[in-house]
Formats: structure tokens, sequence, C-alpha cells
């Protein structure tokens, strides 16, 4: 530790490079798991995917757990999470050209373990997986391997902003002529209120494939290369620019985006709240809003936390094992086979569970990698990427 040259944790987990250590970035990646979890806990504690979190809430503090959630978490920390993937995948990159190592196949390899492992999580545990969706859109960086920096920014912001302005155009229109549409399915809520909580491990299983189909469709990869692969590029551009190993030199354009990030989540994560709240303004705020806060958090984290997040890393340094493990938890204590408490818990309750295991996660990680160089999930991801063991243990020095 005391040497200078540590381990670089790239990739969207855990890729090592042998290179002076960004610790904000495991801090980060740590941060947004805690995101992540606030995020999912309602989805994991009732049928949110059918009906709003708000017809949960019986309370005062039910209805401001929901905000604070809306506000400052919802739709701002997968953003976070791809931006860590396209700056990890070009680190990753670098490494490869240095070594001389065939990135093509490292890479599709390290892809192709991921979209097992989320096929995995999402047929049998629990059906709103991302890890499938990254690997997918992960395959559409190999146009990009040898994009300049300025090309990187310029594709992510077209990438972004165009698509983006004609679905808010073609629903401003949408709604302008037949109003406001009612996406809540209460029967189909009802029907998942039923099978997780009192269901047979079957029934839950048959229950999971159907959340999943119901979220994902024909339009789903459309949806996510809109949302994704443009916060890819950010953070390969950032990895291009060495954002984080040359701070001082960047520190005036951090700030910028920094400000300008706020600005914009200030004003469209809370736009629903100041104007109307229908199909428009929710788009608004969670496809503008949601990526801009995101990338408030990633540069505030950069400028003000760089020191004072440290104990965060180990927690994102293992972040694929800990999200992994946070639906395991939240599946037991809420599905039929664990304590059946789907759709008994109230979203302030919810919310209160979820730091709990946060905190848990924390001190788990801590003990973890006093011991070990990598989660266990992450040491199975290289092993398949590589195909040799990675060494686990890590070495006792006197």
């Amino acid at each position: 530790m005391t040497s200078g040259l540590l381990f670089l944790y790239g990739e969207l987990y855990g890729e090592v490079v042998q290179v002076e250590r960004i610790g904000v970035v495991d801090a980060i990646r740590g941060f947004a798991l805690l995101g992540i979890l606030l995020v999912n806990i309602f989805d994991f504690s009732a049928p949110v995917l059918y009906v709003e979190p708000e017809h949960f809430a019986k309370g005062m503090l039910d209805r401001w757990s929901v905000m604070f959630i809306d506000l400052f978490a919802q739709a701002s920390f997968y953003p976070l999470f791809s931006t860590l993937f396209g700056w990890g995948a070009f680190i990753m990159l670098e490494r490869a050209k240095q070594k001389g190592q065939p990135f093509q196949r490292i890479f599709s390899r390290r892809l192709a373990a991921l979209f097992l492992f989320g096929c995995i999580h999402a047929f049998f545990i629990w059906h709103g997986d991302i890890l499938m969706s990254y690997a997918m859109v992960g395959l559409f960086l190999f146009l990009f391997v040898r994009t300049s920096a300025a090309w990187l920014l310029r594709w992510s912001l077209l990438l972004f902003f165009v698509p983006n302005g004609i679905l808010i155009v073609l629903l401003f229109l949408a709604w302008a002529s037949e109003g406001d549409v009612d996406l809540s399915e209460p029967a189909l809520a009802e029907e998942a209120l039923r099978h997780y909580r009192d269901g047979t491990w079957m029934e839950v299983l048959i229950q999971r494939w159907h959340d999943w189909l119901y979220m994902n469709n024909a339009w789903t990869l459309v949806f996510f290369l809109v949302a994704i692969l443009p916060l890819f590029l950010f953070g390969a551009y950032i990895a291009k620019q060495q954002w984080f190993q040359r701070l001082d030199e960047h520190r005036l354009t951090i700030q910028k985006w920094c400000l300008f990030s706020f600005l914009f989540a200030l004003i469209f994560k809370s736009l629903p709240y100041w104007t109307e709240k229908n199909v428009v303004t929710q788009y608004i705020q969670d496809m503008i809003g949601g990526p801009a806060l995101s990338i408030f958090y990633l540069t505030a984290f950069s400028l003000f936390l760089r020191k004072r997040s440290s104990w965060l890393a180990p927690v994102g340094k293992m972040a694929l094992t800990n999200y992994l493990l946070q639906s395991i938890i939240c599946t037991t204590l809420f599905y039929s086979y664990g304590f059946g408490l789907y759709g008994n818990v109230r979203p302030f309750v919810a919310l209160l569970i979820a730091i709990i295991i946060y905190v848990v996660q924390v001190i788990y990680s801590h003990w973890w990698m006093r011991s070990f160089e990598i989660g266990p999930i992450e040491w199975i991801w290289r092993a398949i990427t590589y195909g040799e063991k990675p060494r686990l243990r890590r070495e006792k020095t006197t």
C-alpha cells in the first residue's frame, strides 16, 4: 500500500491494472451500489413494476421516502455504473495494447461471462437484472476502440441528445393529442403479490420469468442503446483523457461538468414536481435528469470527496459480488421461500432495510478485502475472461 504502485480496478467491477491506484473510482462504485439498492428495494418489496410506489405509501414518512428516492436515486445510478463500465473497458483496452494482448477476444469473453451471470441473476434470483443489458450493449464498444477522445465525447452527446430529443417530441405530441396514459396494471400487481408472497418456489420462478418478459421486449435493446451506450462512451472519453489519473490538469474541465450537470439535474430531476407529472415530464426526469445527476455525483466525488470516501472503496472493489448479494438477501427477505414480507413493508421501512443491508455490506467488504485481492464472483469472472486461475488471497506482509 505504501509503494505507490497499487492495483487499479477497471472494467465494470474489477479488472486489475498495474498502475497507480485511483481509489476514488472504487469509492464511486461503492456509492453507486448504495443508490442501486435504494432504487431496487421498492421492487424487491412490492409490485412497483405494475403500480407506482406511492400506491403503498401509508403516511408522510412513506411519501417522503418515495420522493427522496425519486429525486436523488431513480435513474441516476445505472448511468453512473454505465459511465464506469465505459471507463473500465478503455482502461482494459490500453492495458491490452501495452501487453500485446488480444483485446477483442478477452473483452468478448468478459462480456459473455457477464451475460451468463445476468441470465442466472434474472431467471433464478431477481427479474430486474441489468448485467445482460450491459453485456449486449457492451458489444457496440468494439465500434469505437480506435476513436479519439474528442470523437468519443461527440458520439456520446450525439447518441444521447438526438434519440432522446426525438422521443421527447413524439411523447409530447402523443400526450397533447390523447392526454396522459395510465400505465399501471393493478391485476398484474395482484398476481405478482400473490405469487411472490404466498407462492411455491415454482410459482415464484414463473412469475419472475413473466416479469422479465414484461420488462424486456423488442424495444428494450433500443431503449438501452439510448440510455446506456452514450454513457459507455462518456466513460471511455474520461479514460482517454485520464481524468482520474491527472486530476489537477483537468480540474477546470471537471468543475465545468460538475456545475452544468448539477444545473441540469436540479431542473430536470424536479420537473414533475414544479410543472405537471405526466408521461413527458417523467421521461425527461429519468432520461435527462437522471444521467445529469449521475455525472454530478461522479465529478463531485472526484473534486471534493477523494480523501473522504475511501471507506467506500472495499464495497466497490467487489461490486459484482455485492450487487448479486443484494438480490439474494432481498429476495430471501421478501419472497415466499424466505420470510415472505413481499407487499407487507411500507416504503419507509423498505428504505431502512436497504440502509441496514448496505451497512452490513460495507462491514463485510472491509473484512473480505483484508484477506483477499478480489471478491468471489470477480474471481470467477476473471478466470473465465483469461482462462486461468487468478490469485485470490493477499500475500502476507511482514
